[in-house]
């Protein structure tokens, strides 16, 4: 070890709580954090030597694969600095993380128990096999993030091989019936676990993600010895040097559901009053010949600093980076039974996208998670509709979003894209791929014209 000021680069394209949580860690333990980013990072090679700029010691990969359109270009640039700088969450083994199946046909061969499960490419084979879960099973997405793409489903039912342009598998549903469904997460970081909630689904609902209102409780203390062991079994297997490991129990034991590389902090941080982290900071820092104080470290734990890290770089504006999206707009909805190319209209108003019922059970879009109130001029108070997850791609990107449920035959328009959506994109007004068609209808308190 050396008392040298270590720098420590987090690569991370995205805005994310955590990434600012880690790189304010690591000026809070005495050494220099680095956001690695589109607006300052470059890699150069000039007649044979490769620099990095800025330059650092050490990379913590912080990559979000599993929501981004082009996960290939971003393996690949995590890649390329783990061929020069030693990283942290190196890309092989995040590939292997982000793909639930991969995950869960990688632990199942080191004998850690996982649900049993059925991917198969052919939609005769997938039909084939779904029996065999029984009447009621879990369909999910391979990549996924926050819940979206996994559903609870009728077996009885035939469902497709994929959703959109992502393969979709089929997985035992582990539950317990005589309690309030619940799973494990337990943040390990290194060879130690530094904290560890229960989290309960909300109601109406039967995901426990915290993004989607799980409840969340305290379990680092209290956690069986075999869940606790079996997460840092599952970590090092998948050779993760951070990781969330989700568990559930089952009447025979622990189950592994999923190991997440890029896990959220909020809930754990909400459940526990832990932070991974300065614990992230600190292997980081000891792995590239760095000290940290073990105190310094637990006590930087005990806040989640997300504010603006001094090394983020000034935003550049262009807004030609921003894809443009039209006001009436061709799209391919996608359920768990089907898909189909339909006519969109895009409403900034709306916070949430809604589809017609009819659409929704034409392209088997359920279960129905939960029911929400929708603010409406016309009736007081508003109205309850159900929500449920659907896949819209829009060119060549595709998202995930719990879209509500209701009766717009006698719209223009089986779709309305809200802000979950239209948040990515610039909305041009003039654009409209039904140039002919006349628009007079009414969504909330957004008039069309």
């Amino acid at each position: 070890m050396t008392d040298e000021r270590i720098r420590v680069g987090v690569l991370s394209l995205h805005n994310s709580k955590e990434t600012k949580a880690i790189l304010n860690a690591i000026d809070d333990l005495g050494h220099e954090g680095i956001w690695l980013r589109t607006e300052n990072t470059a890699i150069s090679i000039d007649e044979g030597t490769v620099t990095v700029e800025p330059d650092v010691d050490i990379i913590a990969n912080r990559l979000l694969l599993s929501n981004t359109e082009a996960p290939a270009e971003h393996l690949g640039l995590a890649s390329t600095f783990k061929r020069i700088r030693p990283m942290l969450n190196e890309p092989d083994a995040v590939l292997a993380a982000i793909h639930k199946f991969a995950t869960a046909a990688t632990l199942a061969d080191w004998n850690i128990r996982v649900p049993d499960a059925l991917l198969a490419l052919s939609n005769d084979r997938l039909n084939e096999g779904r029996e065999r879960f029984g009447e009621v099973g879990v369909y999910k997405t391979a990549i996924g993030t926050h819940g979206g793409g996994t559903w609870k489903v009728d077996l009885t039912e035939y469902v497709n091989p994929k959703v959109g342009n992502r393969q979709a598998f089929l997985q035992r549903l582990i539950d317990r019936d005589d309690q309030r469904h619940r799973d494990l997460r337990v943040y390990v970081v290194g060879d130690e676990s530094v904290g560890a909630m229960y989290r309960y689904a909300p109601e109406g609902d039967w995901r426990t993600n915290v993004a989607l209102g799980g409840a969340v409780e305290d379990a680092s203390d209290s956690m069986p010895e075999e869940a606790a062991e079996t997460a840092l079994y599952a970590a090092d297997v998948l050779d993760l040097d951070y990781a969330g490991v989700d568990l559930v129990e089952g009447y025979d034991g622990w189950y592994v559901l999923e190991v997440n590389p890029t896990a959220g902090f909020k809930g754990l941080f909400e459940a526990t009053g832990v932070s991974p982290a300065p614990y992230i900071a600190q292997l980081a820092i000891e792995r590239a010949g760095g000290s940290v104080d073990e105190d310094e470290v637990r006590r930087v734990s005990k806040t989640l600093d997300d504010s603006r890290p001094a090394s983020a770089p000034k935003p550049r504006t262009n807004p030609g980076e921003t894809p443009v999206i039209g006001f009436i707009e061709e799209v391919v909805v996608t359920g768990t039974s089907g898909s189909t190319q339909t006519v969109a209209k895009s409403d900034t108003g709306a916070t949430r996208t809604s589809i017609d019922t009819k659409l929704a059970a034409e392209i088997g879009a359920g279960p129905i998670k939960s029911m929400t109130r929708v603010k409406s001029g016309s009736v007081r108070g508003g109205k309850t509709r159900p929500v449920v997850d659907l896949v819209i791609g829009i060119g060549g990107s595709q998202h995930t979003v719990t879209a509500s449920v209701e009766d717009r035959s006698h719209m223009n328009y089986p779709l309305l894209l809200g802000r979950d959506i239209l948040e990515h994109y610039r909305v041009d007004v003039r654009k409209r791929a039904d140039r002919d068609d006349p628009v007079e209808e009414t969504d909330g308190a957004v008039l069309e014209e």
